[in-house]
């Protein structure tokens, strides 16, 4: 059985991400969507508000499963027995970020490889961060994000 996580903060949830979910679904037995809890950001969602989100969304996905980690990727990756972590790549600026981690990731835990997946060119361009950004300033960000997550945006956003 091949087992692969995809670590991220997903804050929130992009079409971008949920492309190379579905294309890394097909490519391993089990995926893992793995959100970093990391206290120095200032996420818009909660940990637990985002692992409800993505579990709704990627639940058409039997292979699919979402948990939590924090601390070094590798050792996650080595705890949940994985065989590969994934990450997209939308540009050259990621792949030299993306790049380093993959080696130093490697150097650490040998047995865990990474993946790199080209973004799909409709969201090539699409971060998070960006998609918080223009939300934040009162545009419309329907077709980068799943529909289910742009509604509790809008419902964050009321509060």
């Amino acid at each position: 059985m091949t087992r692969a996580v995809f670590p991220g903060s997903f804050d929130p949830l992009t079409n971008g991400h949920l492309d190379i979910i579905q294309r890394s679904c097909r490519l391993f037995d089990e995926m893992i969507v793995a959100i970093l809890v990391n206290p120095e950001k200032n996420p818009l969602f909660s940990v637990e508000e985002r692992l409800e989100m993505i579990r709704e969304v990627v639940a058409p996905f039997s292979n699919v499963r979402v948990d939590q980690f924090n601390g070094l990727l590798v050792n996650y990756a080595a705890a949940q027995r994985a065989d590969c972590i994934v990450r997209g790549i939308r540009a050259v600026a990621d792949y030299e970020y993306e790049l380093q981690m993959a080696l130093m990731n490697r150097r650490m835990q040998p047995d865990v490889e990474t993946l790199f997946l080209m973004s799909a060119d409709t969201y090539s361009y699409v971060s998070s961060r960006l998609v918080k950004e223009v939300f934040m300033l009162g545009r419309d960000v329907t077709g980068l994000v799943p529909p289910t997550i742009e509604v509790r945006m809008r419902q964050k956003l009321q509060r």
